[in-house]
C-alpha cells in the first residue's frame, strides 16, 4: 500500500506520488515571531514532523521549508510598543521558537527562511503580477491582487462564487481578515510612519514599503525550490486549517498567476486545532499555553507527542489534564519495553533459528501495522495501537525469557523512531567541543540557537551551536538515520566546522 494524504484541494484521499519521483519538496507555514509561539501552533508543526519523518523513512528525500514570519501587522505593532527595532523586537521570539522544536523534538527544516530576508524576491514577483495585468496600484500607493482577473480563486477554500463576485469591489489591507471575506487582498504596503520606525520599510519599484503576509510565503517557497530543484512546484504544502482561507487561497492566486501553472503545491494537508479543555485556544479567553509552560510544568516531550499522535491530524485535539495523564503513562510504559528490549538484545542468542523466529514475526508484523497505518493518510492513533501491541506481545515474549534477534531490534528502533515518543532518557550523553563525553544532560537541551540552520554571530554562542548540532547528529546515528546524521555534518563543515567520529566510539567537532 502506498502512502495517501487527503488534499485539501480535491476534498479526497489521494495516492502521494511527488513530481520527481523518490524526491519531495515540502513547504509549511511557520511562526509569526511576534510573541511564544502555543502548544496549538505545535500541534500542526507536530503532525507536519510525523509527515516528514514517515517520508524520509519511506525512501523520500524531503526538502523541508518552513518560513518564520517576522515582518506583518502584528510583529510591527509589536515592536513598536516596545521601543526596538523590528528584528530586536522578533529574535527572542525566533530564538525561543527553535529551542521549543528541540525540546518537543521536532526535526529541523532544511531552510528557515526570514520574511525580511527576502525582500527581493518579493519585489520580483509583485512586480511580474503587476506586468501581466493581475495587481494593480491603489490610491492609497500600496499593490493590490485582483481576484477577478483569476477565475481559479476559491478553488481550495471553495468558497460561494457570488459571495466572490459580490465582495470582488472591495479590498483589504490587512494581513489577516474574516472567513469569506473575499476581497482584493495586499501584495505590498505604502510605507507608513510606524513601519519606518521600526525598520520596516524597503525601496521597490512601485514605492517604499512592505511586504502584505500572503506575498511572503509565495515568494521563498518559490526562491527557495527553484533553487534547489529548479520547480515552481511544490509537492506537499501544509499548515492549519485556520490557514486555508484567506492565508493558502490567496498564495496559490499569486503564485499561479506568476508561473502560469495550474498548480502551486500538488498536495494541500491541513491540520485541525487543539483545544484546551474543550475550548478554542485564545488569549482572548486566557487559555493560551506554550510549549515552554508545559517544559515549566515538567511535562514530557515524549508524552506530549504521543498525545498528539493519539488523536488524527485532521480531528480537533482536546488537551486536558486526564489526556496528559494518561499520554505520560504510556510513554512510560513504551520507555519501559524499549529499555527492556535493548538490555535482553545486550545479551542475546545469536544462533538462527528457533526461539528467536518469534522475534522475526513480532518485529514484521509490528512494521507492518504502522507502515499500513501512516500510510492511510497519517493514521497515527493506528500507528500507536499497533505500537502498544507490540510491547504487550513483546513483554510476553520477554517474560518467557524468549531473548530478541538484532532485526527484531533494529526494527523496533526504526518504528518507534517516526513519531518518536518514549520519554526523555534519564542520563542521556551530549557530546562537548574537546571530544569529550560528559552527562547527565537532556537530549536536545542547551541553546536558544541550536537548532538554527545557520550560525549565530558571537563564537560563543557558535560554539554552542556546533555542540547542539553535533549533539543531534549523534542521536541521529543512535537511531540509525544516516542520511540525517549525514546532512548535519555538510551543514557544520558549510559553516567551519569539522566533525571525526574517533574509533574509541568518541567524536571529536572543531574548527577547520
Amino acid at each position: 500500500m502506498a502512502l495517501s494524504l487527503y488534499n485539501t484541494l480535491t476534498r479526497q484521499v489521494e495516492e502521494f506520488a511527488p513530481l520527481r519521483p523518490g524526491r519531495v519538496a515540502m513547504y509549511t507555514c511557520g511562526p509569526t515571531v511576534y510573541n511564544f509561539a502555543h502548544i496549538g501552533n505545535f500541534r500542526t508543526f507536530l503532525f507536519e514532523d510525523l509527515l516528514r519523518r514517515w517520508l524520509e523513512t519511506s525512501g523520500y528525500e524531503v526538502f523541508h521549508i518552513m518560513n518564520l514570519t517576522d515582518v506583518d501587522d502584528k510583529t510591527i505593532r509589536g515592536a513598536l510598543a516596545a521601543g526596538h527595532s523590528l528584528a530586536a523586537h522578533v529574535e527572542p521570539f525566533a530564538q525561543a521558537f527553535f529551542e521549543d522544536c528541540a525540546w518537543l523534538r521536532i526535526r529541523p527544516a532544511h531552510e528557515y527562511p526570514r520574511a525580511t530576508r527576502f525582500i527581493a524576491p518579493m519585489v520580483a514577483l509583485i512586480q511580474s503580477l503587476l506586468e501581466k495585468g493581475v495587481a494593480y496600484r491603489g490610491e492609497d500607493g500600496s499593490v493590490y491582487y485582483s481576484i477577478a482577473k483569476f477565475p481559479a480563486y476559491g478553488r481550495l477554500s471553495q468558497l460561494d462564487r457570488r459571495e466572490l463576485k459580490a465582495g470582488a469591489s472591495g479590498r483589504v489591507s490587512t494581513d489577516e481578515y474574516d472567513k469569506e471575506n473575499a476581497r482584493d487582498f495586499v501584495l505590498w504596503k505604502a510605507a507608513r510612519e510606524e513601519d519606518e520606525k521600526v525598520g520596516a520599510a524597503w525601496d521597490a519599484p512601485f514605492g517604499r514599503g512592505r511586504p502584505g503576509w500572503h506575498i511572503e510565503c509565495s515568494a521563498m517557497a518559490l526562491d527557495l525550490i527553484g533553487r534547489r530543484f529548479g520547480v515552481d512546484v511544490l509537492d506537499i504544502h501544509a499548515g492549519g486549517v485556520d490557514l486555508i482561507f484567506p492565508h493558502h487561497e490567496d498564495e496559490i492566486a499569486q503564485s499561479c498567476a506568476h508561473t502560469g501553472k495550474e498548480l502551486f503545491a500538488r498536495y494541500w494537508v491541513h491540520g485541525e486545532f487543539l483545544n484546551i479543555r474543550g475550548a478554542k485556544m485564545s488569549k482572548r479567553y486566557g487559555n493560551v499555553t506554550t510549549p515552554r509552560d508545559m517544559r515549566e510544568d515538567g511535562l514530557d516531550p515524549g508524552a506530549i507527542r504521543l498525545l498528539v499522535y493519539q488523536t488524527h491530524y485532521r480531528q480537533k485535539l482536546d488537551l486536558t489534564d486526564e489526556a496528559l495523564a494518561a499520554a505520560r503513562e504510556g510513554s512510560r510504559r513504551l520507555g519501559e519495553f524499549d529499555a527492556r528490549l535493548k538490555k535482553a538484545d545486550g545479551r542475546a542468542d545469536r544462533r538462527t533459528g528457533g526461539p528467536a523466529d518469534q522475534w522475526d514475526s513480532w518485529s514484521a508484523s509490528l512494521e507492518a501495522a504502522v507502515t499500513e497505518a501512516l500510510n492511510d493518510d497519517l493514521n497515527a492513533p493506528k500507528a500507536m495501537a499497533a505500537l502498544f501491541d507490540a510491547v504487550r506481545d513483546g513483554n510476553r515474549l520477554l517474560d518467557e525469557g524468549v531473548r530478541p534477534s538484532e532485526g527484531a531490534v533494529a526494527i523496533w528502533n526504526k518504528v518507534i523512531g517516526v513519531p518518536d515518543v518514549l520519554p526523555d532518557a534519564a542520563a542521556s550523553l551530549v557530546i562537548s567541543l574537546s571530544g569529550t563525553v560528559v552527562g547527565p544532560t537532556p537530549v536536545l537541551g542547551g541553546s536558544l540557537t541550536v537548532h538554527s540552520p545557520t550560525p549565530p554571530e558571537t563564537p560563543a554562542d557558535q560554539e554552542s551551536w556546533a555542540s547542539g548540532w553535533t549533539q543531534a547528529r549523534a542521536e541521529a546515528k543512535r537511531r540509525r538515520d544516516y542520511r540525517e546524521a549525514d546532512r548535519i555534518r555538510d551543514l557544520l563543515k558549510a559553516a567551519g566546522w569539522e566533525v571525526r567520529d574517533n574509533k574509541d566510539g568518541t567524536v571529536e567537532v572543531r574548527r577547520t
